[in-house]
């Protein structure tokens, strides 16, 4: 399969994980990824360890290979007018920038929206802050953890306060970051096929903030609804019943149904059909208002079998359950295995792309890349001798 987004070019001044995130999903379609990185020091969470991939010069967190498959590095210091100069040059033969600066924070180098797309209107531009380009918190700093706290996500999580160890918490990845970075991706692509149709490119403005708010989905529609704050309630649903984890004989399963024919279902393989006949369960609207007296019920018969023996019957009756896995069991899961969800790539160990087109992966070949591995094939490319290579390696505002 030709790689949907072969022939596109995107210079990458993004760091960390939104941005980083949005780029690697592109270059898995297929763009040329140029990752722009501070010589010496790179993108922060080079250094975000341990753990800790490779050794010596060559030594890499975890972090960083997660969100940065794909790509080609050049270490440029754009806080010095030449490397400046060097960077707008390569904007110029691109056809998307992805940016996470503070609002701003590139204008002093000439590497703002404005200044590329005068002389480029062609170009898409995104950026990505923590509260959008304009608004009273523009000129905060956004991270996840705050962003997660500000925008409701740690008011739904965890436990209820009167429960031990209640209280808000936060999601157990960068829930803000990740879904950003998703959500600017698919804007960039639609401004690709606009620019198709127009000739005309994009400012692109992406904030966490308002992601976080968008991906709140269900509950910030029950609070629009109903006028209240939706409560944390832990691992139960707040709009559908039995939706949780239940303890088996051996260790706890999620059991998730979805609808009244699967309540049935589930009643019946529990040995209780009479609760479907039964007013307090009878409708879902019915279970939720009954939620405890229904839940401790199941729980009373899920808890006298096995794990394995709950599974295997709930598959038979088409009940979706599960059982709850440790991150190393997932990457080994034979699902995931036969899904090839994990990958080698110069020997590093890394969780591929989940996107499939015509039965083929969509994922860059391209290993996380060494800080400035491409410094001299990316300048070279756009004519620089090799002589001024050298020079501003020397000057150290190439890396």
């Amino acid at each position: 399969m030709k790689a949907p987004l072969a022939g596109i070019k995107v210079l990458d001044l993004s760091r960390v994980l939104a941005g980083p995130w949005c780029t690697q999903l592109l270059a898995d379609l297929g763009a040329d990824v140029i990752k722009i990185e501070r010589p010496g020091a790179g993108d922060d969470t080079r250094h975000w360890g341990p753990p800790w991939h490779g050794q010596g010069d060559r030594r890499v967190a975890a972090y960083f290979l997660s969100a940065n498959r794909g790509k080609r590095s050049a270490a440029i210091d754009f806080a010095q007018p030449q490397g400046a100069a060097l960077v707008r040059q390569l904007a110029a033969q691109c056809d998307v920038v992805v940016e996470n600066f503070r609002v701003g924070g590139l204008a002093k180098f000439g590497l703002d929206a404005t200044s590329l797309r005068g002389g480029h209107p062609r170009l898409i531009y995104a950026s990505i802050t923590g509260f959008g380009q304009d608004g009273p918190y523009a000129d905060r700093a956004g991270y996840d953890f705050i962003i997660q706290g500000m925008g409701g996500m740690m008011s739904v999580t965890g436990l209820p306060d009167d429960a031990p160890g209640g209280g808000p918490l936060r999601a157990g990845v960068a829930i803000a970051d990740l879904f950003t970075g998703m959500y600017t991706c698919t804007a960039i692509l639609a401004a690709l096929y606009r620019r198709e149709k127009s000739g005309e490119g994009a400012t692109i403005d992406m904030a966490l903030f308002d992601t976080q708010i968008a991906v709140m989905a269900n509950q910030a529609s029950n609070a629009l609804v109903s006028g209240k704050d939706p409560p944390r309630q832990g691992n139960t649903h707040p709009n559908i019943v039995p939706y949780q984890p239940f303890d088996a004989a051996d260790q706890p399963i999620i059991i998730a149904v979805g609808n009244d024919r699967q309540f049935a279902r589930l009643a019946d393989i529990c040995g209780h059909p009479e609760w479907t006949a039964d007013a307090r369960f009878a409708s879902n609207a019915a279970r939720v208002a009954n939620r405890n007296v229904i839940v401790a019920l199941v729980s009373e018969v899920i808890a006298q079998k096995s794990a394995a023996e709950w599974l295997d019957q709930l598959k038979r009756a088409g009940i979706p359950a599960g059982p709850i896995n440790r991150i190393g069991q997932a990457l080994t899961d034979v699902q995931a295995q036969h899904r090839a969800m994990v990958r080698t790539i110069a020997g590093m160990p890394l969780v591929g792309s989940p996107v499939r087109m015509d039965g083929v992966r969509a994922d860059a070949e391209l290993p996380p890349p060494a800080l400035g591995e491409h410094s001299d094939e990316i300048l070279a490319a756009m004519g620089i001798a090799p002589g001024d290579i050298a020079r501003l390696r020397s000057t150290g505002i190439v890396g």
